[in-house]
């Protein structure tokens, strides 16, 4: 299976945060799975943190390919059939990180793993 991790599961994951439940930690480590994390998430967390609302990702800013890269992640660069999808969904969802992901999951044939409802809209397969 084909997992993408939206980016608060990445953030809990690195982090090691309780958040995360233990059938998704199972999921992402599953060695049958391959997971998939969004460069549009590494522009999320870069994003956040510089506004101040997101702290403590200062490791992860500045080794994010690696760290990727020792939990075997594959990053998903975002290609114009991604940005093309994303720019074109009909739905009133505001967020562009969530439609860059939405478009991912869809395009990659990806689920995706989030506990963010609000991603139903853009009839994506959820793993939660």
């Amino acid at each position: 299976m084909k997992l993408l991790l939206d980016t608060h599961t990445l953030l809990w994951w690195s982090s090691n945060d309780a958040r995360l439940p233990e059938a998704m930690r199972a999921a992402i480590t599953d060695p049958a799975n391959s997971v998939l994390v969004s460069s549009v998430s590494a522009w999320e967390i870069a994003t956040k943190a510089r506004i101040g609302k997101l702290l403590g990702v200062q490791r992860l800013l500045h080794d994010f390919d690696a760290l990727m890269a020792a939990d075997q992640f594959t990053i998903l660069t975002i290609s114009s059939k991604h940005a093309l999808l994303a720019g074109q969904f009909p739905q009133e969802h505001r967020d562009p990180f969530d439609r860059m992901l939405a478009a991912q999951a869809l395009i990659e044939g990806a689920q995706l793993v989030s506990n963010d409802r609000a991603l139903q809209a853009f009839d994506v397969r959820l793993l939660w």
